[in-house]
């Protein structure tokens, strides 16, 4: 493939503004030359062949980030088309300090082994450090919990974190314990191998009762801190598909659904669910309460006084980094959701309320 990984790289006088970049000492960097053969492929696909050590997404990111040069000049675009002969440099970045600090948090462990742990999250967990959420994260007691085998692992500020939830989600999240196991995982995450289930609890009756929510999905054009449904062609809009199915139907006020992702974007099964006209219970962000409903309202204080969204993943499958074998969890929805759904059962139970 033309590639030649070395240490470190000798000074180049024909880089150009790429050269402070190219003679980091102390640094590992990759080289690789494009061949022939790669002629018009993705620069983040054809990196991903020439260095295998590295997931595509990985890649991608590194490329965003400003660590690849090419002819000496830094590229930002991973979709950008390689030409043969072009002199790639991916230089690795140095680690950070371990900012995030050990916290004993307590865990609710699913499944742990020297190479991966499942952890069964909380709503009102943070997943890493963030502006608002600096520590007492999901992070901080994974260091705790785990040592120094998490160390840098992905990036400091998320070690061994290969997918994650939103603060108010609960449910089964997979994180990696090497770095071996975390290129495995990235890499079934970034193939859409990865499996997760979730339930949700909507307003109103979704029709059909089960289908697909196939939109695009990028950063709302006026409230920069939420998602949204945006056209194909909009700046930052990703490919979003969400499978969904009933589960069970209370009257016409509320159903559970299941959710499949074939994609992982930011807020999907919240966003995708709203845009179909059946927000979340609970979802301070994208839900809207009805003003009418056939509940009790005893019942239905219940669900608008929910402090969460009512969101739950329920089952998460991959491949083993190290045995290659298949594994797949459950997790219970936990009690203030399910404390609604037996309150919804007990008074709204019927044959209405029968999977549809």
């Amino acid at each position: 493939m033309g590639n030649v990984p070395v240490p470190s790289l000798p000074d180049d006088p024909g880089a150009g503004a790429g050269a402070g970049a190219d003679t980091a000492p102390d640094r590992p960097a990759f080289v690789a030359i494009v061949p022939p053969e790669a002629a018009g492929t993705r620069l983040d696909r054809w990196l991903a062949t020439a260095h295998g050590d590295q997931s595509r997404s990985r890649l991608k990111a590194l490329i965003e980030t400003g660590a690849l040069t090419l002819d000496g000049l830094p590229t930002l675009d991973p979709s950008r088309k390689v030409r043969p002969g072009q002199r790639a440099v991916l230089i690795e970045p140095p680690p950070e300090d371990a900012t995030p600090r050990a916290q004993a948090v307590p865990l609710s462990i699913a499944y742990e082994d020297a190479h991966v742990i499942v952890v069964d999250k909380p709503a009102g967990l943070v997943v890493h450090p963030a502006p608002g959420s600096p520590d007492r994260t999901l992070v901080n007691a994974l260091l705790a919990h785990c040592g120094d085998s998490l160390s840098g692992i992905g990036g400091v500020r998320r070690p061994g974190i290969v997918h994650r939830l939103d603060k108010d989600t609960s449910g089964l999240m997979v994180v990696a314990k090497t770095d071996r196991a975390h290129r495995a995982l990235a890499a079934q995450f970034a193939d859409r191998t990865l499996h997760r289930v979730y339930q949700a609890l909507v307003w109103g009756v979704p029709s059909p009762a089960r289908g697909e929510i196939d939109a695009p999905i990028g950063r709302h054009p006026t409230a920069r801190t939420r998602m949204a449904v945006v056209p194909a062609g909009a700046p930052g809009a990703k490919p979003a598909l969400t499978r969904y199915a009933t589960r069970r139907v209370w009257g016409m006020a509320v159903t559970l659904v299941e959710c499949r992702l074939a994609t992982g974007r930011t807020h999907q099964i919240r966003v995708h669910m709203a845009h179909m006209g059946h927000p979340l219970v609970g979802d301070a962000t994208y839900g809207r309460i009805p003003r009418r409903t056939t509940l009790e309202p005893a019942v239905a204080a219940r669900l608008t006084g929910l402090d969460r969204q009512a969101l739950h993943a329920v089952e998460i499958g991959f491949i083993h980094p190290d045995s290659g074998d298949p594994m797949r969890l459950r997790s219970r929805i936990p009690g203030q959701v399910q404390e609604i759904l037996d309150v919804l059962e007990a008074q709204h139970g019927g044959p209405d309320a029968a999977p549809r």
